[in-house]
């Protein structure tokens, strides 16, 4: 597989970039989540060049291994959807296929909304277009959990104490539930996620845990412009996902003529979980509109 990768500077700052593949069939334009995390735990993305597009993966500002800025008043929504237009453009990479996991959903949504005639399609893994309801589900989630986890949780969430081991253990327990169900992790995995702790954009955008948003995204709901977005959409989650079936099912009503897949046995990482199914259904979207378009 052809591999590229290196530093590209976008409003003023330098992102890291990685690129698969020369696509013969269009760009698909990847965005990791977190916020925080890195692009390694979408590498399976990868797998689309087999089918024939071009894939890029990049770390948005802060994260992975792209500039850490001084001013982390940067840290937004808004600037955020400003650095996937300026990766588009600085990588020349014309009209392109938006895939986006988790926060990198929302991003994928915000950029729709901002940036229409930018896009071929739109894809959401586990993404979410409101975060007050993603949070009312995460707690609902917290529920299916054993009585002496949530008793745990509980107690030190009441404390504010957010990083006892205790209380780390039983938010381990809610994500091998809810974000991986593998019994093993891959490495690119718990990469992204200790990128997480490394980094100040976690706990400034999004807070201390998944289930916990305190930071700077928790009012955001971009449910009423979601009619707007009028490109081919493909929303996808887990049916253990700790966002949703329900956060995904809105996505879906919001954008006139979306499809809506539910893998069956997956979390949050159905790429991971259900790696060859969710390729297939993810190239027979790609395809489609291909054909059409």
């Amino acid at each position: 597989m052809i591999e590229e990768q290196g530093f590209t500077r976008v409003r003023g700052h330098q992102l890291f970039y990685r690129s698969f593949g020369r696509g013969a069939k269009g760009v698909l334009l990847g965005l990791h989540g977190g916020p925080g995390a890195s692009h390694d735990y979408l590498l399976p993305f990868s797998d689309l060049v087999e089918d024939g597009y071009r894939v890029v993966l990049f770390d948005l500002l802060g994260c992975g291994r792209s500039e850490l800025p001084r001013d982390h008043s940067l840290f937004t929504l808004e600037h955020n959807v400003e650095e996937v237009e300026g990766i588009r453009t600085a990588l020349d990479l014309g009209t392109v296929h938006l895939i986006g996991s988790s926060y990198g959903g929302l991003l994928a949504l915000a950029y729709a909304i901002r940036y229409p005639t930018h896009l071929r399609s739109l894809i959401t893994v586990g993404g979410l277009a409101s975060v007050p309801l993603t949070v009312a589900e995460m707690n609902r989630r917290k529920e299916e959990l054993p009585a002496a986890t949530q008793e745990v949780l509980r107690r030190y969430e009441a404390r504010g104490e957010f990083h006892a081991p205790e209380y780390l253990a039983a938010v381990d327990t809610f994500y091998r539930n809810f974000v991986c169900r593998l019994k093993e992790w891959p490495p690119e995995v718990r990469h992204s996620f200790e990128m997480t702790e490394r980094r100040p954009v976690y706990a400034e955008m999004n807070g201390p845990n998944e289930f916990t948003i305190t930071g700077v995204i928790r009012d955001i709901d971009l449910t009423p412009q979601l009619s707007a977005i009028r490109v081919p959409t493909l929303v996808l989650g887990g049916r253990y996902d700790e966002v949703t079936p329900r956060v995904a099912r809105q996505i879906h009503e919001g954008i006139v003529g979306s499809e809506l897949r539910v893998f069956p046995n997956s979390a949050h990482l159905p790429f991971w979980e259900e790696r060859a199914d969710f390729r297939r259904v993810v190239a027979e979207f790609l395809d489609s509109v291909t054909r059409t378009g």
